[in-house]
């Protein structure tokens, strides 16, 4: 009997996703490392402070040498910026990151030196992204955004089921903003471009602008419309340029309950009618959504950037 490629591949991917693997989600303040096959599956999970590199990543690799099953890959999902081609000499790298120790310190590296299994390596954000689509809010959608808002703004690119690297990878926390300064003083909290998106409307900026942390006001505070009109700039921005078929919003600041509905209505009426999309015209209720996986979003992207190395373009 002859079977198709296409079966083949569907067998195989079927495989690999019940092989075990690692992940590690690498934040600037936590990293989370996990062995399973799956969200359903998850047989270890460990959760400790980002300290000195040398520290941190022993810590990761003691989890997996620890591990009675030994992993088939492991992804990590980290902090960034980061440089993400393989031809470079800093390839799996982070670069200029405001945290100075971790400056040039080659994570994916150091980790597949140690462990000997193949090592995928992307942003933090891309791996949520990936999370959400394989697991969570977004299964089944090709063409994801997966943006979180808190201590900065970031986000993670899906085109047709794969994590959108280029020059470097999507920086979308940085793009610039209208800034009514009439209305808005505040000059922004970004120590690189001042009053970007994430100078304006990044956990910090929220706590510099009114002095106290957004999570201390309440839900009539005209903080919330504030940030609701940056933050639907931002996803108008995305939409017009990256046309994706959902927009996941997570992140500490998306917690006060009200804000995803402002955002929601300013998008629409910033669209003026003009990106004619059923899912945005009749439900923009869940085109712009929060994230199902919560705090497991990286380290599941993790996971499933480790199944990315195993099948490559899967």
């Amino acid at each position: 009997m002859i079977v198709a490629p296409c079966a083949l591949r569907v067998k195989a991917s079927y495989a690999f996703r019940m092989t075990l693997v690692g992940g590690i989600e690498a934040g600037g303040t936590k990293f989370v490392c996990a062995v399973g096959t799956g969200a359903t599956d998850l047989r270890a999970t460990a959760r400790f402070p980002t300290t000195a590199p040398d520290d941190t990543l022993e810590r990761c690799i003691a989890f997996f040498r620890d591990h009675a099953d030994p992993v088939a890959a492991i992804g990590i999902a980290c902090f960034g910026p980061i440089d993400l081609q393989p031809a470079s000499p800093t390839y799996g790298r982070i670069t200029m990151t405001p945290k100075i120790a971790w400056r040039n310190v080659d994570i994916r590296g150091t980790v597949a030196r140690a462990l000997r299994v193949p090592v995928a390596f992307d942003t933090d954000v891309n791996g949520a992204a990936l999370g959400e689509q394989r697991w969570g809010v977004a299964r089944g959608v090709a063409n994801v955004l997966y943006v979180t808002v808190g201590t900065g703004i970031g986000g993670g690119v899906i085109v047709h089921g794969q994590p959108v690297h280029g020059l470097v990878h999507p920086e979308l926390g940085h793009i610039p903003v209208p800034h009514d300064r009439a209305r808005d003083p505040f000059p922004g909290a970004c120590p690189v471009h001042g009053d970007c998106l994430e100078g304006l409307a990044s956990g910090p900026a929220i706590g510099a602008r009114w002095g106290v942390a957004g999570h201390e006001l309440p839900a009539d505070h005209p903080a919330w419309a504030l940030e609701a009109e940056y933050l639907a700039l931002g996803v108008g921005t995305w939409i017009y340029t990256l046309s994706p078929e959902r927009i996941v919003l997570g992140g500490g600041v998306m917690q006060q309950p009200a804000l995803l509905a402002r955002v929601r209505r300013r998008v629409v009426d910033l669209l003026a009618d003009y990106v004619r999309a059923p899912q945005i015209v009749q439900d923009i209720d869940h085109y712009i959504v929060p994230p199902a996986l919560g705090a497991r979003a990286g380290v599941l992207g993790a996971l499933a950037l480790a199944h990315e190395t195993l099948v490559p373009g899967e």
